[in-house]
């Protein structure tokens, strides 16, 4: 391994766009730690200490987590990649029910700097809602378990509102805070391009990377101290390394259906004829099931924490039951709904990702064939018959991965960030791999052995 990793730094190119890399992560984990303006610090840390980061807020610790804790600490890229992401997965969805996008989408590479532009104005539109939301939820105690001591509410720094004057700094105050984390939002979607253009790797994959290996600490301390001691820790260590190479396993099986292209003239030059494939992965919707049930299962949450009644009156009960079954992470009725929404979105997610119809009309236009079944519609029924034996066991292996997090916290008190199971281990595995795959081609363009013998 010493020696693989030698070899990459001896490449030029390589160690040069390796170290880019790593700067340019150097540099956003930075900024995770400044502090937006008009934020106290020092409340923030009281806050967040007494929060505990139990199973109270799923969604809320996977967006700490991918911003690698700036969100609760109100730093200038509190927002993190977040709103690229849901732009990204938005634009995407809307191509099923716009056509002008699914045309852009087909028109090769100046349809897709089109949509990439489209992605970046709803990034900044997004980060501009969801900064507002944060800033509403800090100053309300909402970001922190409704915690409503005296640090929790002082979070922000806002002036006494005695006249008109203090309501006017606020408003400034609150403006200044939103549009310094919109841009904090900007800067990382550029550093995300620059990794991708000059570095190695998906720019946008690696920091999400990042930020959730910067969690891993806390979290195995957490274990680590736990009720459970170190015993605890040791037998975790062991399934989580089981885990791990079952994830690997299962993210690189695929289903390779058998693709022959005809031969055809054209001129005195003979083309085609040559026999390939179409791999269709067993977890072909990667972790966007996850991310879209955690998001679903959030929202009555969400709205509960604004149906608060007044003073001295009791909740609702449609109020209570959320809070009693939808927001603790060890209701059975989260389990059961976390389990089935992520299967649901597989689903849906992967015929939205890959169109049999579209697959069988491209290979008839070229030529191809699938042996023993006809072209046009019928390889659109195969591709279709296939995919859905194929999804079935990938969405039971996405629930199963997702619920990872939910039974270490019923069993071990372990918090959502579960450093071995839900959306962090897919991201982790498979970014790590894709990351690997890429260094490995560009060594081996320069050298006839790659990265691994």
């Amino acid at each position: 391994m010493f020696n693989a990793i030698a070899r990459v730094f001896k490449t030029p190119d390589l160690r040069n766009k390796i170290l880019f890399t790593l700067g340019i992560i150097v540099i956003y984990r930075l900024g995770t730690t400044i502090p937006a303006p008009f934020v106290n610090f020092v409340n923030v840390q009281e806050c967040i200490a007494g929060v505990g980061l139990d199973g109270s807020a799923n969604l809320l610790n996977m967006l700490n987590m991918f911003s690698g804790g700036a969100l609760l600490q109100l730093s200038i890229f509190a927002l993190g990649i977040m709103p690229y992401i849901t732009a990204s997965i938005i634009i995407q969805l809307l191509r099923v029910v716009i056509p002008r996008f699914e045309t852009l989408h087909k028109e090769g590479q100046s349809g897709q700097q089109t949509l990439t532009q489209y992605t970046r104005y709803l990034t900044i539109a997004l980060a501009l809602l969801q900064s507002t939301t944060l800033l509403t939820m800090a100053r309300t105690g909402a970001l922190f378990g409704g915690n409503q001591s005296a640090a929790c509410r002082g979070v922000v720094s806002l002036v006494p509102e005695a006249g008109a004057g203090d309501v006017v700094t606020n408003v400034v105050r609150m403006l200044l805070i939103v549009g310094t984390l919109t841009a904090g939002t900007a800067v990382i979607m550029w550093f995300g391009e620059l990794i991708t253009e000059r570095g190695i790797g998906n720019g946008m994959s690696l920091l999400i990377f990042t930020s959730i290996c910067a969690s891993f600490p806390q979290a195995m301390w957490s274990l680590v101290s736990g009720a459970g001691g170190a015993l605890t820790f040791s037998i975790i260590t062991v399934l989580a390394f089981a885990i791990l190479v079952a994830v690997v396993f299962v993210e690189q099986s695929q289903r390779r259906i058998p693709v022959q292209y005809a031969k055809r003239m054209v001129g005195r030059r003979t083309y085609g004829g040559q026999s390939t494939y179409i791999p269709i992965k067993v977890n072909q919707a990667g972790v966007i099931p996850v991310i879209f049930s955690s998001s679903i299962l959030m929202l009555p949450a969400i709205v509960a924490q604004f149906a608060q009644p007044a003073p001295g009156q009791p909740p609702a009960e449609w109020v209570v039951w959320v809070q009693n079954n939808l927001i603790s992470g060890n209701s059975p009725v989260y389990m059961v709904a976390y389990f089935l929404l992520t299967i649901a979105f597989a689903y849906f997610y992967v015929f939205i990702a890959f169109n049999p119809d579209d697959v069988a009309e491209n290979m008839r236009q070229q030529g191809g064939f699938i042996p023993g079944v006809r072209a046009g519609q019928s390889t659109a029924g195969y591709l279709t018959y296939v995919l859905n034996r194929i999804t079935f066991p990938g969405s039971i292996y996405l629930g199963i991965i997702a619920m990872l997090p939910l039974i270490a916290l019923a069993t071990v008190g372990a918090n959502q960030n579960f450093p071995f199971g839900g959306a962090s281990i897919l991201i982790l595995v498979g970014v790590g791999l894709e990351t690997m795959r890429q260094i490995d081609a560009q060594l081996q363009q320069r050298e006839y052995e790659g990265l691994l013998r």
